[in-house]
């Protein structure tokens, strides 16, 4: 359910590459004539990462120890009410990573392929903003705020507790793979959606992506 925005951008070449190309074609949704005036809520300026080193993540002597490979199973956001279930997602026949089910508003997929919630690397959650019936599970993902929490529950029944540090918009023109995608070095977590303008014939021009770190696990 979206549009094909082109394959030939330069991230292409990163690692994550596929990845990233599903946000630009599988959750490139359009809102199938959904009357929503005001749209999603996008970050605010001042929700972008700084850039600048983290002296509470620093001063975590060795960090949290990052968890094992185990799937996730569910994914919670208090800040937004947010408790969705977490299905698999692979590949498409033609190579990118497919988004969930659209006709489930609350359901979120995690891209099997990659790093599981908690362990060290970055994994990816991606969800829909809406569908046919209206608001999806991360409509309001653009309202999420530095140092609220997502929390990933797993198969082993282990809890990933992530802390937002950043929440940008990006266009799907020009969309960073490599710096959504990259290895920091730690436990992190993406959590994307579509969103900036929207129209009809287009639909949603780019990606509401939520930046986290692993800052502790049960």
């Amino acid at each position: 359910m979206g549009l094909d925005h082109g394959r030939s951008q330069s991230w292409r070449l990163s690692p994550w590459g596929p990845l990233a190309l599903v946000l630009l074609t599988g959750l490139a949704m359009m809102r199938n004539g959904v009357d929503v005036p005001l749209g999603p809520p996008q970050p605010a300026a001042a929700a972008a990462p700084d850039g600048r080193a983290d002296p509470v993540a620093a001063a975590r002597p060795g960090g949290v120890e990052p968890l094992a490979y185990a799937p996730a199973s569910r994914v919670r956001i208090e800040a937004l009410k947010v408790d969705a279930p977490v299905v698999d997602v692979g590949l498409d026949p033609d190579g990118w990573v497919e988004a969930p089910p659209p006709q489930d508003a609350n359901l979120a997929g995690w891209y099997q392929n990659g790093i599981a919630p908690g362990q060290r690397g970055t994994s990816v959650v991606v969800g829909h903003v809406d569908n046919q019936a209206g608001p999806a599970v991360f409509y309001g993902l653009g309202s999420l705020k530095k140092g609220q929490h997502v929390e990933v529950t797993r198969y082993d029944g282990r809890v990933a507790v992530f802390e937002v540090y950043g929440v940008e918009v990006f266009s799907k023109q020009d969309f960073p793979g490599a710096r959504v995608y990259g290895d920091t070095g730690r436990p992190e977590l993406r959590v994307i959606t579509c969103g900036g303008g929207y129209t009809r014939a287009g639909g949603y021009d780019g990606n509401v992506v939520v930046f986290a770190r692993l800052v502790s696990t049960r």
